[in-house]
């Protein structure tokens, strides 16, 4: 199947928009086992209402309500683990989920079909909303992420959940590790990416349960936690500001990123269904336009989970401190090292990168009009490349007195995390333009537009990149490290006077950038209609040393068609992914 684009560019919804995926959780997890043999086992899982009552904001300037109930699934005994894969995407998206038996884990392979992308377990919690008489007014299903904002419910419980802080993003995505800890809380609410409803202003009551399948599947008790909802409506001339800060569910959702404006100036604020979850749900990933997703919003919790299941007289309040293990933390700085290094130059036998491009996505057309290039036509696109591991990829600039560039070293590192060896690889440069303000390290990848022969016909001017970790591609692999650091642009590539920047591409993550402007997406205006195939290509100088250079390139098919200044782009599925 194929979508044809003809609208001027917005920025694309980076990866099938993002998911609030989710996967299930199980509890009692019982399957067939040899004799005396114990039965394999999972966590034992509840949904729970964190308070009986929310207030929301009906904008009037807005579709509607957008329902964060304050619902959670917590876990005890053992956490939630699930890992969710496809071998290629001419493969379905399989999960499994970690159990126990005799004292060892073990993947149990959930019913093939229970996913059919990285988006989560459709149909996952029930909502049903009815008015003071009784009559209901909204029935609806969403889907679950267990990485959605988080929180402990018991003093006990592991200080840090080791789980992703989000679920992945990219439709291009090949493994992801879904979970919460034992003694934890996740957010059921779906974020900005479910729909919202129009509700009058007034009181409901809403009823919120899990589908009777994953119930069944999974071993959750059918007890539906109910909340009582005000809503409230207000407009924006009164002050939205002022409500948004009073506000626990929706008022902050629609907010354009502001710091972290990406890798394209130019760019138009998100709209809402592309803006990243309310501030306070942490449900999904907000978007730092031009690259990607940013950190999970803080989380949605008032006050602790209230007990409602055996006995427990008290529980601490979820989140031990502010921004510290609840997934709203701001990616830290990332120091180089303090001088630039010395001695011979060398190149160890010991784990590198992997360097490996997705293939492109978010294809439409854009003209010139308003980038100062009326009459051209554009073929704008997204595009990621990852790190397979199984180690990062460490870049250090170190600047010269009275030069413009940095120098660039590449590190690498002993299993022990030592450094062993270093090798120059190319250079960095600052560039100023709104919405980068930060140093790119250059020659780390290329865009280019092949006619249907493979030969090529357009080149991107785009070949220097700010490195920071804004996918989740594969969380599967051979290290990879499930709370990188460098996240967002305003900590991952330094400041104008800088004298030195460490830039890291993690092992499992990967760097979307948005191809949208003139010298950065394709000129095609004098192209003939016809097929052509997008290219992302890794390391096209092979300067960066890695453990294989030949994966590091990635076609996806597109057919140009329509007449100049009206030119059209139709984006085949690509295998089984079929995301423009």
């Amino acid at each position: 199947m194929s979508t044809t684009r003809t609208h001027r560019l917005r920025r694309p919804l980076l990866a099938g928009t993002t998911a609030v995926a989710a996967m299930a959780v199980t509890v009692g997890f019982m399957t067939a086992a040899p004799e005396r043999a114990t039965a394999a086992t999972g966590p034992k899982l509840s949904l729970v209402a964190a308070t009986g009552s929310v207030t929301l904001t009906s904008w009037k300037e807005e579709p509607g309500v957008y329902l964060d109930l304050g619902t959670y699934l917590t876990a005890e005994g053992r956490p939630l683990e699930l890992k969710v894969t496809r071998k290629s995407y001419k493969d379905p998206v399989t999960v499994t989920q970690t159990v126990f038996e005799n004292g060892k884990s073990k993947a149990k392979p959930l019913p093939l079909g229970t996913v059919k992308d990285f988006s989560g377990l459709p149909g996952f919690a029930e909502i049903t909303v009815t008015d003071k008489n009784g009559k209901v007014v909204v029935r609806r299903t969403e889907s679950f992420c267990p990485n959605n904002a988080s929180g402990r419910i018991r003093p006990d419980a592991p200080a840090t959940s080791k789980y992703p802080e989000s679920c992945p993003t990219n439709p291009f995505t090949l493994g992801s590790v879904w979970g919460v800890e034992k003694g934890w809380a996740a957010n059921t609410y779906a974020g900005s990416y479910t729909d919202p409803v129009k509700l009058a202003a007034g009181t409901y009551t809403a009823k919120v349960g899990v589908a009777k399948k994953y119930r069944d599947l999974f071993g959750i008790a059918d007890k539906p936690a109910t909340v009582k909802l005000t809503v409230e409506e207000r407009s924006w001339e009164n002050g939205r500001a002022a409500a948004a800060g009073e506000h626990a569910g929706h008022g902050a959702a629609h907010q354009a990123p502001s710091a972290h404006a990406g890798h394209g100036p130019g760019h138009a604020a998100p709209s809402p269904a592309e803006a990243g979850a309310p501030q306070t749900s942490g449900a999904t990933p907000s978007y730092n336009v031009g690259h990607g997703p940013l950190k999970a919003a803080p989380p949605a919790l008032p006050w602790a989970v209230k007990v409602q299941q055996a006995g427990r007289a008290g529980i601490q309040a979820a989140g031990d401190t502010t921004g510290q293990t609840d997934g709203s933390r701001k990616a830290p700085a990332l120091t180089p090292r303090a001088a630039r290094p010395t001695g011979t130059p060398s190149v160890p036998n010991v784990p590198k990168p992997d360097l490996r491009s997705l293939p492109a996505y978010g294809i439409t057309i854009s003209d010139g009009a308003g980038q100062g290039t009326p009459g051209k036509d554009y073929l704008a696109f997204s595009a990621n490349v990852w790190n397979a591991g199984p180690a990062q990829l460490v870049v250090d600039g170190f600047r010269s007195p009275g030069k413009a560039k940095m120098d660039a070293y590449q590190y690498f590192y002993d299993a022990q995390g030592k450094q062993v060896g270093y090798t120059p690889t190319g250079t960095m440069e600052w560039d100023p333009r709104p919405g980068h303000v930060h140093w790119h390290f250059t020659d780390f990848a290329s865009y280019r537009l092949l006619k249907a022969d493979k030969k090529e016909a357009v080149r991107s001017g785009k070949e220097a990149f700010c490195l920071a970790n804004t996918d989740a591609v594969d969380y599967t692999v051979k290290n990879a490290n499930w709370h990188p650091n460098n996240t967002d642009l305003s900590t991952a590539c330094g400041q104008e006077n800088s004298i030195s920047v460490r830039e890291v591409l993690d092992v499992g993550s990967g760097d979307t950038y948005t191809q949208d402007l003139p010298g950065q997406s394709f000129d095609i205006t004098d192209l003939p209609n016809g097929t052509y195939y997008i290219q992302v290509l890794a390391n096209p100088a092979k300067r960066l040393k890695e453990t294989n250079l030949d994966n590091n390139s990635a076609l996806r098919k597109v057919v140009l068609g329509g007449t100049p200044g009206r030119r059209t782009v139709k984006v085949p599925a690509h295998e089984l992914v079929n995301a423009n």
